[in-house]
């Protein structure tokens, strides 16, 4: 790292390990394994990147959100996407504004590309807070390649270059977390930058203990149904097969439908492609439940 910010955890003294981090992200609800939270923790102690890597729905949005809370922080999300660029992730110009001004007041072009016309965009809003934020860079694998050079100023020094306003440098190091789902391969200078973790599905009892955790009012009976049936989805080599998300959102459905409660009526909840809804079906994966 080129510089040394102040890490974003206002309560760092007191999470001075990670098993205290873990422990302070159950409370949110997020049930951080070791593996995670060591990463978790050094990202904060040294104010360096994290990317997240791993299947869609296995919660690594969600690390950022519980992040935010345990430090009192702001979260700061950026949505990637095909074509993003820096209009939209870093800074625009108000262009209506300029013409304007430039018309009424005759301010010269010097003038016109001073900060009072700049439209900050996520990027650049963590870099100004005043106060700690996270910055969540969500699927980045679905940007482009001159997308993430974009980021490697901001991810190296936590500063970026305006060409028109000079170098914007970070009052506060935002605890910066970028995911992918592995739809390409991220290049090799974005991630000599962060550091690295790839987060598995969870384990059936691991599932389980979430279940509880983030649906306490369903009855254990419906939640062991559940991840039973997850584990199984899973297992049957499907396009999609249901992320954590949708096993929370399985438990909930069949715990509303109460004595009506079905898996293969209601499988529409954890799956969603068509394909995989009539191969569960033909091959009888839920037989049992």
């Amino acid at each position: 790292m080129a510089v040394a910010l102040t890490a974003p955890w206002p309560s760092a003294e007191s999470l001075s390990s990670p098993r205290e981090v873990a422990a302070a992200l159950a409370e949110t609800g997020y049930l951080a394994d070791q593996q995670l939270a060591v990463p978790l923790f050094l990202a904060a102690r040294l104010s360096m990147p994290l990317l997240l890597e791993g299947e869609a729905g296995v919660g690594k949005t969600e690390v950022a959100r519980a992040l935010a809370e345990v430090s009192g922080s702001r979260l700061v999300r950026l949505q990637c996407h095909e074509g993003i660029d820096a209009d939209s992730a870093l800074y625009d110009w108000d262009y209506r504004r300029q013409l304007l001004a430039a018309r009424g007041e005759g301010l010269g072009t010097s003038e016109l590309y001073s900060r009072e016309f700049l439209l900050r965009r996520p990027l650049l809003e963590a870099l100004e807070s005043e106060q700690p934020v996270v910055l969540l860079i969500d699927e980045v694998d679905r940007s482009d390649e001159h997308f993430e050079a974009l980021l490697l100023e901001l991810l190296a020094d936590y500063q970026v270059t305006i060409p028109e306003a000079g170098v914007v440098r970070a009052r506060w190091a935002p605890y910066t977390v970028l995911t992918s789902n592995r739809t390409r391969e991220l290049h090799d200078a974005l991630k000599r930058r962060c550091l690295y973790h790839w987060i598995e599905y969870p384990s059936r009892e691991r599932e389980l203990e979430i279940v509880r955790s983030r649906c306490p009012g369903v009855a254990e009976e419906i939640a062991e149904r559940v991840c039973a049936a997850v584990d199984r989805l899973r297992a049957a080599d499907l396009y999609k097969p249901p992320g954590v998300g949708e096993t929370l959102a399985w438990a909930r459905a069949l715990d509303a439908l109460g004595e009506d409660a079905e898996l293969d009526a209601t499988l529409g909840v954890a799956l969603k492609v068509r394909e995989d809804v009539e191969r569960v079906r033909e091959a009888d994966v839920l037989r049992g439940g």
